[in-house]
């Protein structure tokens, strides 16, 4: 049996990922439409806020302060890594996982596609600005700073919800595409570094001031949640020729 072509293997890969790449941009699309104005995102990130002080963690801007003081390299990679890792690093995994592992590809697909439904809920019912947007307890916005862009302002404002605070959809992927990774690829180093990938991005998310503590929980608890529910829908992947996913695996 001849081994598939490049460009057939490609389309295949682009008709599986074509669900994710669609409800991602509808995700993005209702997003931006779903932004609450007023000051109602204001106070619910103050309920935050206070939620944090009573319980004494609210430590967000002090980390952002010590790191922006001390290691202000570290704070600019947090700022490259927000902007890049969340769509590459999960599209590449994406890839491999239908590519080397692809029993496993329609259960982690649909972990995403269920997260976003339960993202948008969690906008539409708690808008929260992020702590970018609340200078008065101490924080600054280190995106803008890095990029000198700022996304409240000209065109990408129209398709941007600022608001969409709650939960961390940058740390539910990360739980998301980190806990499959950490199961499917070979060796113990990286392993470990896929079970530590949420921890980086929930630091960055926190030290970048785009994100609360409170939201990183949240975000972790929605990709439990959205995996739980994945896991009962149907998990078979339409059919793939084997010399499609042996050839590749055996390079």
């Amino acid at each position: 049996m001849s081994s598939p072509s490049i460009s057939s293997r490609a389309a295949r890969v682009a008709l599986q990922l074509g669900p994710f790449a669609l409800a991602y941009a509808g995700y993005e699309l209702v997003r931006g439409l779903v932004g609450a104005g007023g000051t109602r995102p204001f106070s619910d990130a103050t309920r935050i806020v206070e939620l944090e002080r009573g319980l004494h963690i609210f430590v967000e801007p002090q980390l952002q302060s010590w790191v922006t003081i001390h290691a202000r390299w570290l704070l600019d990679l947090a700022d490259w890594t927000y902007l890049n890792a969340h769509f590459a690093l999960t599209t590449g995994a994406l890839v491999f996982i239908y590519v080397r592992r692809n029993d496993a590809f329609r259960p982690v697909r649909n972990a995403f596609m269920v997260a976003m439904v339960l993202a948008l809920a969690g906008y539409c019912l708690f808008p929260a600005a992020p702590p970018r947007l609340m200078p008065q307890w101490g924080f600054s916005d280190s995106i803008q700073q890095f990029t000198h862009v700022s996304l409240e302002q000209g065109p990408a404002s129209a398709l941007v919800n600022p608001y969409a605070a709650v939960p961390s959809m940058h740390v539910c992927f990360a739980v998301l595409i980190g806990m499959a990774m950490a199961r499917l690829v070979g060796g113990r180093g990286a392993r470990l570094l896929w079970r530590l990938y949420p921890m980086l991005i929930g630091f960055v998310v926190v030290v970048t001031a785009n994100h609360y503590l409170t939201d990183v929980a949240l975000g972790a608890l929605t990709a439990l949640l959205a995996g739980a529910i994945a896991g009962r829908l149907p998990a078979r992947a339409p059919a793939v020729r084997p010399a499609m996913i042996y050839s590749l695996s055996r390079r």
